[in-house]
């Protein structure tokens, strides 16, 4: 069994979530949940892996080895039912630089990139900043569950080149189930779409559901799509920079890499590397019992607002450990909440305005910390807006 009470002490660490609250909030007495990291220590055998390696006293310039394949081929094929080869996968300092790599290897200034919203920020900076057309099919809230307006969306994506899709989506919480991910798929495959599927969260579906990678659902999805996957956010290494980029494509295959070896980042990092075969090769105890956590992080979560804070509201979450919270029913403008929740609260989360259309209304919450700290938080989500 792991503790994951245990409270680690982050400030003065360079640590952005902690360190940086008053750059980001203006204020630096603000409780921090926003920045999606977790709380929790990096596990142990991740931890003795990086350690390991750092006993050498040279530190030159590496390679990833076979086990760093493998270890990745046999973690998604027992977490998620899809067989890879050696050759699909490419190196990636993280999911964001793919997106914008991406934008840069398969679309030119002024074609289109269709994105979901509200979505995680990102996805919006790598088309504008690279001056390609943003295109939006807003997703559908109602009764607490967001869907996809699949009208709109083969409407839309006749008009783009590209598809950045969030699967699990951040920040509304939702695992597309195969019936929405094929439907989606086979729409891009049929007007020639390129779909980049960010699936950074893919292992931290909550007990009882399943996630379901899009290239896995058909030959034909598969030669369309750029599945990027990592190790950061299910074991809390993002700060060593490693993720993998999954392509079954040879076309797409060496555009990507071209993008990679003319901006000269295929080397990654060396104790990324270590830290990734450690976690792939040891992580699914660890992973199994942080998932059981969060899901109680979210059940406490639910029951306060339902019993203690009613004019707020939980949406129902299938994977991820980022809460979206519906603020609307305050009648409060996204200025007036955000004044209160840092003012009143000294609660730091996530505005849902940055996530775009449909973002109105809502923040988000990052419920990877210590049960100790969410039952805080929710003492001053109460004494702001109780």
């Amino acid at each position: 069994m792991y503790d994951f009470d245990k409270i680690i002490r982050r400030e003065q660490t360079a640590c952005v979530k902690y360190d940086l609250r008053e750059a980001y909030f203006g204020q630096g007495d603000v409780f921090p949940m926003w920045v999606a990291d977790m709380d929790f220590e990096t596990p142990v055998f991740i931890r003795d892996a990086i350690q390991e390696r750092a006993t050498h006293p040279i530190y030159g310039y590496s390679f990833r080895p076979e086990t760093y394949f493998t270890s990745i081929m046999q973690w998604v094929d027992k977490r998620h039912n899809w067989q890879l080869k050696k050759n699909w996968i490419l190196f990636s300092p993280g999911v964001v630089p793919a997106l914008n790599m991406a934008t840069l290897a398969f679309t030119d200034p002024g074609d289109g990139i269709l994105v979901q919203p509200p979505v995680y920020f990102p996805f919006f900076h790598a088309v504008k900043n690279h001056k390609r057309n943003l295109i939006e099919n807003q997703l559908l809230y109602n009764e607490g569950r967001y869907t996809i307006d699949f009208t709109d969306f083969e409407q839309k994506v006749r008009k783009a080149k590209m598809f950045f899709l969030s699967n699990p989506h951040n920040p509304v919480g939702r695992l597309w189930t195969a019936e929405e991910l094929k439907r989606m798929g086979d729409i891009c495959v049929k007007y020639d779409v390129i779909i980049i599927s960010d699936e950074i969260h893919c292992d931290l579906a909550l007990p009882g559901f399943r996630h379901i990678p899009m290239a896995s659902l058909s030959d034909e999805i598969a030669q369309n799509t750029v599945t990027c996957i990592a190790p950061s956010k299910t074991f809390n290494v993002a700060g060593l920079a490693t993720s993998s980029l999954i392509i079954a494509n040879k076309q797409l295959r060496h555009k990507m890499r071209r993008i990679i070896e003319d901006l000269h980042i295929g080397n990654g990092n060396l104790f990324g590397a270590a830290a990734s075969i450690a976690a792939y090769e040891n992580g699914e105890q660890w992973l199994d019992e942080l998932m059981q956590y969060i899901e109680t992080n979210f059940r406490l979560l639910d029951g306060f607002l339902r019993n203690e804070l009613p004019v707020l509201e939980l949406v129902h979450a299938e994977a991820t450990y980022l809460a979206w919270i519906d603020f609307r029913k305050t009648g409060l403008s996204d200025v007036k909440i955000k004044e209160k929740l840092l003012h009143e609260a000294k609660l730091g989360l996530s505005p849902g305005p940055v996530f775009g259309k449909g973002g109105e209304g809502f923040q988000r919450m990052n419920l990877a910390t210590q049960k100790a700290n969410v039952e805080e938080a929710l003492d001053r989500l109460k004494l702001a807006f109780g």
